[in-house]
């Protein structure tokens, strides 16, 4: 079982995200968060489960798309998963700020 670590940005853009969508409905926020969650936690039993990240292709940066948002994550082996950042999906890393995924 791999070990989910979540880094600072990680869980800076997950409360971006909350407060974003929470202003449209905090019972849609409340879920898109508790959905990445869950989902990352499948992470401890198949890290490797999801997808290389295009603009990287790097077999270790990986992703998860959960809703209409990528979360990104690294195995540098198959004991720990760090998750390095949730982003929107519809644009490229780097290109857009955080919650602008409409």
């Amino acid at each position: 079982m791999a070990k989910v670590n979540w880094t600072f940005q990680a869980l800076e853009d997950l409360d971006e995200i909350a407060e974003y969508r929470a202003k449209y409905s905090e019972k849609y926020a409340s879920f898109l968060i508790d959905a990445i969650f869950e989902q990352t936690q499948a992470l401890e039993a198949f890290p490797y489960s999801g997808r290389v990240v295009p603009e990287i292709n790097v077999p270790s940066i990986r992703e998860l798309i959960v809703q209409k948002y990528r979360v990104v994550y690294s195995v540098p082996d198959r004991s720990q998963v760090h998750i390095l950042t949730v982003r929107p999906s519809s644009f490229p890393l780097g290109e857009v700020p955080i919650g602008g995924a409409d």
